[in-house]
């Protein structure tokens, strides 16, 4: 063996192997959270099952669950890409683990990419529950699953960019208190389970701008009613998504 040679060869994996690595490790440890698995997963879940089979709210004269499917998956969007993911990330930057991965052969914009893709997984594995869940209780979805795909995409960067900018300007502690708070807000006011026709003009047309809102509302125009791909909810997505994800790039603080 000559000077210089080593089996195996030293150095850095490719950036590929790194991010498809540490997505895994982000969704393994993201599955094994008790009380995230409880919030991305059980809580949509739980919601869509009771709502559907209890007319507790008057969503008109459609059937519940065909009004109910499209604003539980926005809901478990956002508790994924939101409020799960700034969760998780806040108590990474507090505890030194983004610092130390900061300086590791992984590039931060690839821990970013990283993190992206472990939601996306795990959006696909709430999204396939949920619709086994709706199917069982006779949803009949309609429109262009494409659609339908363009929307969650738009979704998941908007609130991945919120998500982002709050995990890194806020404590772990504050972080953790705000992202449940707007969770909460955003069930009862995003139009997920009452319909923003029952909320006051003034508040409706402030609520309509929303991320969830435009998310929910969306996704039901597509589901619901076959519309085509909505615009005016998909430029609201955007703009929150180049808002979120512009501030986060500028303003994220990684230790």
């Amino acid at each position: 063996m000559s000077a210089g040679t080593f089996t195996p060869r030293p150095g850095a994996a490719p950036v590929s192997r790194m991010i498809l690595a540490q997505t895994a490790l982000e969704t393994r440890m993201l599955l094994r959270n008790g009380e995230q698995l409880l919030l991305t997963v059980i809580i949509p879940a739980l919601l869509l099952t009771l709502f559907s089979a209890v007319d507790i709210v008057d969503t008109g004269s459609e059937r519940s669950v065909d009004f109910l499917v499209p604003g539980i998956l926005a809901l478990a969007v956002m508790s994924t890409a939101f409020t799960g993911q700034a969760i998780a990330t806040g108590f990474d930057r507090r505890y030194g683990v983004l610092k130390r991965l900061g300086a590791s052969p992984l590039p931060r914009w690839a821990l970013m990419a990283a993190k992206t893709l472990s939601v996306l997984v795990t959006e696909v594995l709430q999204i396939a529950l949920l619709t086994v869940i709706a199917l069982a209780l006779g949803w009949s979805p309609q429109g262009n699953p494409l659609s339908v795909a363009a929307l969650i995409l738009l979704g998941t960067a908007a609130f991945s960019g919120l998500g982002l900018l709050m995990a890194g300007t806020l404590k772990a502690e504050m972080t953790l208190a705000a992202a449940n708070l707007v969770f909460l807000l955003l069930l009862v006011g995003g139009g997920v389970i009452v319909p923003l026709e029952k909320f006051p003009d003034a508040v409706r047309s402030v609520l309509g701008l929303l991320p969830i809102s435009a998310l929910s509302d969306g996704l039901r125009e597509v589901l619901q009613h076959g519309a085509s791909l909505p615009w005016g909810d998909v430029a609201v997505l955007a703009g929150w998504a180049v808002l979120g994800l512009g501030a986060a790039a500028r303003l994220f603080r990684w230790e």
